[in-house]
Protein backbone atom coordinates (compact mmCIF):
# COMPACT_ATOMS: atom_id res chain seq x y z
CA UNK A 1 0.00 0.00 0.00
CA UNK A 2 1.72 3.57 -0.69
CA UNK A 3 1.71 5.98 1.43
CA UNK A 4 -1.00 8.72 1.02
CA UNK A 5 1.72 11.63 0.70
CA UNK A 6 -0.71 14.46 -0.25
CA UNK A 7 -4.21 15.58 -0.25
CA UNK A 8 -5.70 17.34 -3.45
CA UNK A 9 -8.60 18.90 -3.04
CA UNK A 10 -10.43 22.44 -3.90
CA UNK A 11 -11.98 25.48 -1.71
CA UNK A 12 -15.03 24.35 -2.09
CA UNK A 13 -14.79 20.80 -0.93
CA UNK A 14 -10.99 21.25 1.21
CA UNK A 15 -13.48 23.30 3.96
CA UNK A 16 -15.85 20.70 4.08
CA UNK A 17 -14.00 17.20 3.93
CA UNK A 18 -10.52 17.40 4.04
CA UNK A 19 -9.44 17.53 7.16
CA UNK A 20 -11.61 14.77 8.24
CA UNK A 21 -9.93 12.31 4.98
CA UNK A 22 -6.53 13.84 7.01
CA UNK A 23 -7.58 12.07 10.42
CA UNK A 24 -8.45 9.42 8.97
CA UNK A 25 -5.16 8.43 6.87
CA UNK A 26 -3.59 8.75 9.80
CA UNK A 27 -0.06 9.58 7.95
CA UNK A 28 -0.28 13.29 7.81
CA UNK A 29 -0.35 13.93 4.28
CA UNK A 30 0.54 17.91 2.88
CA UNK A 31 -3.28 19.28 1.56
CA UNK A 32 -2.90 21.06 -1.67
CA UNK A 33 -6.24 23.22 -2.12
CA UNK A 34 -6.31 24.41 -5.82
CA UNK A 35 -9.44 27.34 -6.30
CA UNK A 36 -12.88 25.80 -7.82
CA UNK A 37 -13.85 25.78 -10.95
CA UNK A 38 -12.92 24.62 -14.99
CA UNK A 39 -11.09 28.06 -15.17
CA UNK A 40 -8.46 26.85 -13.07
CA UNK A 41 -8.31 23.99 -14.99
CA UNK A 42 -4.48 24.64 -16.24
CA UNK A 43 -1.00 23.66 -16.54
CA UNK A 44 0.40 25.85 -13.58
CA UNK A 45 -1.82 24.21 -10.68
CA UNK A 46 0.30 20.68 -11.68
CA UNK A 47 3.51 22.49 -11.63
CA UNK A 48 2.49 24.59 -8.38
CA UNK A 49 0.89 20.59 -7.26
CA UNK A 50 4.72 18.88 -8.38
CA UNK A 51 6.48 21.86 -6.66
CA UNK A 52 4.38 21.20 -2.85
CA UNK A 53 4.74 17.54 -3.43
CA UNK A 54 8.77 17.97 -3.80
CA UNK A 55 8.51 20.23 -0.49
CA UNK A 56 6.58 17.54 1.06
CA UNK A 57 8.97 14.99 0.36
CA UNK A 58 6.85 12.96 -1.83
CA UNK A 59 8.90 9.94 -3.65
CA UNK A 60 8.54 7.62 -6.34
CA UNK A 61 6.91 4.99 -3.33
CA UNK A 62 4.08 8.03 -2.58
CA UNK A 63 0.40 8.11 -3.37
CA UNK A 64 -2.04 10.92 -4.13
CA UNK A 65 -5.51 11.00 -2.93
CA UNK A 66 -7.74 13.46 -5.00
CA UNK A 67 -10.37 14.50 -3.30
CA UNK A 68 -13.47 16.63 -5.60
CA UNK A 69 -14.92 16.49 -8.20
CA UNK A 70 -14.12 15.89 -12.55
CA UNK A 71 -11.65 18.96 -12.12
CA UNK A 72 -9.96 18.14 -8.83
CA UNK A 73 -9.32 14.07 -10.56
CA UNK A 74 -8.49 15.66 -13.68
CA UNK A 75 -5.64 18.11 -12.41
CA UNK A 76 -4.67 15.61 -9.10
CA UNK A 77 -4.63 12.65 -11.87
CA UNK A 78 -2.34 14.51 -14.14
CA UNK A 79 0.24 16.24 -11.83
CA UNK A 80 -0.07 12.75 -10.24
CA UNK A 81 0.85 11.00 -13.87
CA UNK A 82 3.59 13.84 -14.19
CA UNK A 83 5.55 13.56 -10.79
CA UNK A 84 8.08 11.40 -10.69
CA UNK A 85 7.00 10.33 -14.28
CA UNK A 86 4.31 8.80 -12.55
CA UNK A 87 3.18 7.86 -9.44
CA UNK A 88 -0.10 6.35 -8.10
CA UNK A 89 -3.59 8.22 -7.31
CA UNK A 90 -6.60 7.41 -5.58
CA UNK A 91 -9.63 9.22 -6.68
CA UNK A 92 -12.60 10.18 -3.85
CA UNK A 93 -15.14 12.24 -5.93
CA UNK A 94 -17.86 14.32 -4.24
CA UNK A 95 -19.80 15.19 -7.38
CA UNK A 96 -22.02 12.48 -8.99
CA UNK A 97 -20.30 12.90 -12.18
CA UNK A 98 -16.75 12.37 -10.75
CA UNK A 99 -18.31 9.19 -9.13
CA UNK A 100 -20.07 7.84 -11.95
CA UNK A 101 -17.39 8.83 -15.60
CA UNK A 102 -14.48 10.76 -14.69
CA UNK A 103 -12.85 9.17 -11.79
CA UNK A 104 -13.14 5.53 -13.60
CA UNK A 105 -12.31 6.64 -16.76
CA UNK A 106 -8.36 7.13 -16.18
CA UNK A 107 -8.56 10.41 -18.58
CA UNK A 108 -6.61 13.48 -16.46
CA UNK A 109 -5.49 16.76 -17.72
CA UNK A 110 -6.11 20.39 -17.75
CA UNK A 111 -7.17 22.99 -20.30
CA UNK A 112 -4.83 25.30 -22.60
CA UNK A 113 -6.25 28.76 -24.30
CA UNK A 114 -6.70 27.21 -27.32
CA UNK A 115 -8.60 23.94 -26.57
CA UNK A 116 -9.90 22.13 -24.02
CA UNK A 117 -8.81 18.79 -22.39
CA UNK A 118 -5.68 19.04 -25.02
CA UNK A 119 -2.80 18.49 -22.11
CA UNK A 120 -3.12 15.49 -19.89
CA UNK A 121 -2.03 11.81 -19.56
CA UNK A 122 -4.38 8.73 -19.35
CA UNK A 123 -3.26 7.62 -16.25
CA UNK A 124 -5.78 5.37 -13.73
CA UNK A 125 -6.19 5.71 -10.26
CA UNK A 126 -5.02 2.91 -8.38
CA UNK A 127 -8.68 3.29 -6.26
CA UNK A 128 -11.58 4.90 -6.75
CA UNK A 129 -13.29 4.99 -2.91
CA UNK A 130 -17.38 6.61 -3.37
CA UNK A 131 -18.80 7.43 -0.12
CA UNK A 132 -22.23 8.79 -0.98
CA UNK A 133 -22.38 10.74 1.81
CA UNK A 134 -20.22 13.40 0.04
CA UNK A 135 -22.94 14.03 -1.59
CA UNK A 136 -25.09 15.63 0.78
CA UNK A 137 -23.68 19.02 0.31
CA UNK A 138 -23.80 18.90 -3.64
CA UNK A 139 -25.86 21.71 -4.61
CA UNK A 140 -28.91 20.87 -6.93
CA UNK A 141 -27.20 21.90 -10.27
CA UNK A 142 -24.63 19.33 -9.35
CA UNK A 143 -27.19 16.85 -8.95
CA UNK A 144 -28.75 17.08 -11.90
CA UNK A 145 -26.00 17.35 -14.17
CA UNK A 146 -24.32 14.09 -12.69
CA UNK A 147 -27.65 12.28 -13.34
CA UNK A 148 -27.90 13.39 -16.73
CA UNK A 149 -24.55 11.31 -17.08
CA UNK A 150 -26.40 7.98 -15.22
CA UNK A 151 -29.39 8.79 -17.44
CA UNK A 152 -26.88 8.63 -20.20
CA UNK A 153 -25.17 5.16 -19.76
CA UNK A 154 -28.87 3.50 -18.90
CA UNK A 155 -29.83 4.68 -22.44
CA UNK A 156 -26.75 3.41 -24.06
CA UNK A 157 -26.11 0.29 -22.33
CA UNK A 158 -28.80 -0.92 -19.78
CA UNK A 159 -32.56 -0.29 -20.17
CA UNK A 160 -33.00 -1.16 -16.48
CA UNK A 161 -30.52 1.13 -14.94
CA UNK A 162 -32.75 4.03 -17.63
CA UNK A 163 -36.16 2.50 -15.87
CA UNK A 164 -35.01 2.25 -12.28
CA UNK A 165 -33.91 6.37 -12.86
CA UNK A 166 -37.15 6.96 -14.64
CA UNK A 167 -39.37 5.22 -11.53
CA UNK A 168 -37.42 6.81 -8.58
CA UNK A 169 -36.93 10.13 -9.94
CA UNK A 170 -38.13 12.41 -7.10
CA UNK A 171 -36.03 10.39 -4.53
CA UNK A 172 -33.18 10.43 -6.75
CA UNK A 173 -33.36 14.25 -7.19
CA UNK A 174 -34.22 14.55 -3.18
CA UNK A 175 -30.53 12.80 -2.68
CA UNK A 176 -31.95 9.74 -1.36
CA UNK A 177 -28.71 7.62 -0.55
CA UNK A 178 -30.53 4.44 -0.29
CA UNK A 179 -32.16 4.94 -3.76
CA UNK A 180 -29.06 6.48 -5.36
CA UNK A 181 -26.44 3.58 -4.48
CA UNK A 182 -27.36 0.84 -7.31
CA UNK A 183 -27.24 3.09 -10.09
CA UNK A 184 -23.89 4.59 -8.91
CA UNK A 185 -22.61 1.74 -8.69
CA UNK A 186 -24.11 0.61 -11.87
CA UNK A 187 -23.14 3.34 -13.82
CA UNK A 188 -19.06 2.77 -12.79
CA UNK A 189 -19.74 -0.80 -14.27
CA UNK A 190 -21.12 0.46 -17.22
CA UNK A 191 -17.96 3.26 -17.48
CA UNK A 192 -15.40 0.22 -16.41
CA UNK A 193 -16.31 -2.10 -19.06
CA UNK A 194 -15.57 0.91 -21.32
CA UNK A 195 -12.74 1.39 -20.26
Amino acid sequence: VPRIGAIVTDSNVGPLYASQVSGLLGTNPVTCVLPAGEEHKRLEQVEQLCGRFLEAGLDRSSAILALGGGVVGAVAGFAAASFMRGIRFIQVPTTIVAQVDSSVGGKTGVNHPLGKNTIGAFHQPSAVLIDLSLLRTLPGVEVRAGLAEVIKHGVIADADLFAYMESNAAAILAKDLAVLEWPVRRSCEIKSAVV
